[in-house]
């Protein structure tokens, strides 16, 4: 069997210092923005995830543009394909996919305009509390916000406009986002995974956009932190670490190189998923 691995970056593989959970001295920086280095690895996480690359089709899947995508350097050779945007642009060998994006662009169109996604998020945070409201590949919204600033109304007023409007809502980390329903993770790797020919695919992430990933995979994992372990979404497929901070990011790691092994030995099961033993992790009941 062949092995799309798809897998979120932000605090599910790489992290801020602040969300590491160790000194940035003990870290290798895989992000610079202005000169100044603010995404990491370890250096155990950056050789799992080269030896993984060399061996089964590797995509990052991020809610990041593209350009912010492209910030970030991984190790060995460039991806063949990425998925940017939450799912907006399909990159193939690091140009965005004309096709993909007016597909996409066809299905949100059913949903609220985003410059009414924009004033409502604009709306939802006082000035004092959040940096200005940005818009993403044309796509959706977000604000870096400072989370003990933010008023307690925002999150259910933006959630009482989204749901009628065809959006959702997602806190990760400093970052609220509002993204249409229907711009998701796992149509982008469903056309990835078409594209390139595999007939398994493991998926990791850690936030409430990337439980449509998680849900569409043949097996997931999530890490011990995070809005999908703080909401306690669970799925029979999906395998829960208990590690948080970069730790989480090595075990996920370690975990896809050891499922993807076995993909090879496991019999589809009656669900069309693959049976595969996780020993070594904690399944979600």
């Amino acid at each position: 069997m062949t092995v799309l691995v798809a897998t979120d970056l932000d605090r599910t593989l790489i992290y801020s210092a602040a969300a590491a959970g160790r000194p940035p001295g003990e870290l290798v920086a895989v992000e610079h923005l202005d000169g100044r280095a603010i995404s990491y690895m370890t250096a155990a996480g950056l050789q799992l995830l080269a030896e993984l690359a060399a061996r089964h089709v590797v995509v990052p899947v991020t809610t990041r543009t593209p350009e912010q995508l492209a910030r970030v350097r991984l190790p060995g050779a460039p991806p063949r394909y990425a998925v940017a945007a939450n799912g907006g642009a399909i990159l193939v060998d690091g140009t965005p996919d004309a096709d993909w994006a007016e597909r996409v662009r066809a299905v949100v169109a059913a949903a609220a305009p985003v410059e009414e996604a924009f004033a409502v998020l604009e709306a939802a945070c006082h000035p004092g509390t959040a940096k200005p409201s940005r818009t993403a590949a044309g796509l959706f919204c977000y604000r870096v916000v400072d989370r003990a600033l933010l008023p307690p109304e925002a999150l259910p007023g933006l959630a009482a406009w989204a749901g009628p409007a065809g959006w959702v809502v997602s806190l990760q980390g400093r970052k609220l986002y509002v993204v249409p329903r229907e711009l998701t993770k796992s149509a982008a790797v469903a056309e990835v995974a078409s594209r390139a020919g595999t007939t398994t695919t493991l998926a990791a992430g850690d936030s409430l956009l990337d439980i449509d990933l998680l849900a569409a995979a043949d097996l997931g994992v999530r890490p011990g932190h995070g809005e999908i372990h703080d909401s306690g979404w669970a799925a029979p497929h999906v395998s829960a670490l208990t590690s948080a901070g970069i730790a989480a990011g090595e075990e996920i790691l370690r975990w896809f190189a050891a499922r993807a092994a076995e993909a090879g030995a496991g019999p589809p099961s009656a669900a069309g998923r693959i049976v595969l033993p996780t020993s070594g992790f904690r399944p979600v009941p």
